[in-house]
């Protein structure tokens, strides 16, 4: 099976258009991650991955150079190709590897989209140094609070995390790096990370790692776990404010659900497994599958249709709106 490319929709704003890769082959598991995120838009792993060398199904250089070159062709005016999808990027220690390779191919910046959890390896930061652009998730400067977001496998500590972090933005040769901070709370009203407490311990951590971009967000599409639920705007607006007295209103992004992007002009060769492979790596709504992959919407409903009766995706609600994710 060679690597799955798609174009479509990520949770960035800052990337604007780009074409996503994936960077292990599905294996029976539609994620593979060393986290299993309460928020994560993907639902739960099945079996958390140890690290790189737990890997089965790792894509090659050659098989995503092979996957560029024939999909490149159906997407003009691209900002990014993007490192993402349905694993997370840097548990393939060829991913340096793969970003020469396509540098040799093409043109367009590169940016890998990471949970940080491997920032604390030296060969996963030399991998990383390889991208124009990393973005890399921070929810917390405090253990527990970062425990109960990610709950990652044992083996990784958040020291480790945020000394990789802190290195990766000192490397004179390295990216440009921006922190996602996903902002949560529960349903039930108990804190997660988005207190006043818990604001001032990512701001302190933030400071030390020195980023040059920070992405102030909140979930958006159906997480893992029902209790989790979007910081209302209005607060989010404020913590964002926070920040900015902090950091700079140059280094500060706040990303708020509904921000039109930019659309490509994309030429399909299999609409079906096109819409399919977006909602294998992310639920969208209607209206985000048509204007990501630039689709008439009553060709969409017939493939929606035709997917939801082979049992391929399901339709799902979160925060008042109906999302399709694959089953």
């Amino acid at each position: 099976m060679k690597s799955r490319i798609v174009y479509g929709p990520l949770l960035s704003r800052r990337l604007g258009r780009s074409l996503g890769v994936d960077v292990i082959k599905n294996t029976g598991s539609k994620k593979n991650c060393n986290y299993d995120c309460i928020y994560c838009q993907l639902g739960h792993v099945e079996k958390k991955l140890r690290g790189p060398e737990a890997v089965q199904g790792g894509v090659t250089p050659g098989e995503v150079v092979e996957s560029l070159q024939n999909f490149h062709k159906n997407v003009e005016d691209l900002d990014y190709i993007t490192f993402s999808g349905t694993c997370e990027p840097s548990l393939n220690l060829t991913l340096g590897e793969m970003i020469r390779e396509i540098r040799k191919v093409s043109e367009i910046p590169v940016c890998v989209i990471t949970n940080s959890s491997l920032a604390g390896r030296p060969d996963v930061r030399e991998n990383l140094a390889e991208a124009d652009l990393v973005v890399a998730t921070f929810v917390s400067g405090n253990e527990d609070t970062w425990k109960k977001i990610h709950r990652p496998d044992p083996e990784i500590k958040l020291e480790e995390v945020l000394e990789g972090l802190r290195k990766l933005a000192k490397m004179e040769s390295g990216p440009k790096l921006a922190l996602e901070v996903m902002l949560l709370e529960r349903a039930d009203g108990s804190p997660l990370n988005s207190t006043e407490e818990e604001v001032e311990a990512l701001i302190e951590a933030i400071k030390y790692i020195a980023p040059d971009e920070i992405e102030i967000l909140t979930v958006s599409r159906p997480p893992a776990e029902a209790y989790v639920v979007p910081v209302p705007e209005e607060k989010l607006r404020e913590i964002a404010e926070r920040f900015v007295s902090e950091f700079g209103k140059e280094k500060v992004r706040l990303v708020l659900k509904g921000l039109k992007k930019k659309r490509s002009k994309v030429s399909h060769q299999n609409l079906e497994e096109e819409v399919y492979a977006l909602l294998l790596r992310r639920p969208c709504t209607f209206e985000q599958v048509e204007k990501a992959l630039d689709i008439d919407s009553g060709g969409l409903h017939l493939i929606i249709e035709k997917l939801l009766k082979a049992g391929k995706i399901v339709e799902v609600g979160s925060s008042g709106e109906e999302y399709y994710k694959a089953s």
